[in-house]
């Protein structure tokens, strides 16, 4: 395995680990992949099309889904990976701005559920710098649906340390 010169997102998918975006040895802006069956790495070059690794990524419903970069979390749309392509696409009715140029985001993370992606993210006004507002945002995937839902924001006045990813686990 190359190492990864970069912040880098991993994703479990179709039974291989994909740690993706950084600089390898073979190629910009690859993955190394570990196939669990073999227990072997490869590299797929390109994966991710910019120099600027994606800040996150999931698997849903066989599918790979990002929202942004590590410059930039939200770009303003999602999109989903051909892996037959080898190319990221932007997600049919996808485009959602979720801030307005008064606000500063603090946080932002995405977690699949089922056929959904849910966004979280905090932010502050410069009115009222110390609160923190969080909103949470709904993505169907599912062919019927494919649309936005917003759900009620909550407010927290207080410090806090927050991480930027959240993980789903399902109990059976």
């Amino acid at each position: 395995m190359s190492v990864l010169r970069y912040k880098c997102a991993g994703v479990t998918w179709h039974g291989k680990i994909y740690v993706i975006g950084g600089f390898a040895s073979r190629g910009r802006s690859s993955a190394e992949v570990y196939d669990t069956r073999t227990g072997k790495w490869h590299v797929v070059v390109g994966m991710w099309q910019l120099d600027v690794p994606p800040n996150q990524i999931v698997a849903v419903n066989e599918t790979l889904f990002s929202s942004g970069d590590c410059l930039k979390p939200w770009k303003g749309h999602i999109e989903s990976y051909d892996g037959d392509m080898n190319m990221w696409n932007v997600v049919d009715k996808s485009h959602l701005r979720t801030c307005n140029p008064l606000t500063q985001r603090v946080y932002l993370t995405m977690a699949p559920i089922g056929s959904r992606l849910y966004f979280l993210g905090g932010y502050r006004t410069a009115a009222e710098p110390s609160l923190i507002r969080s909103r949470v945002y709904m993505f169907d995937t599912s062919v019927a649906s494919c649309e936005w839902m917003s759900l009620e924001p909550s407010e927290e006045e207080e410090k806090k340390e927050l991480c930027s990813h959240c993980c789903v686990v399902r109990i059976s």
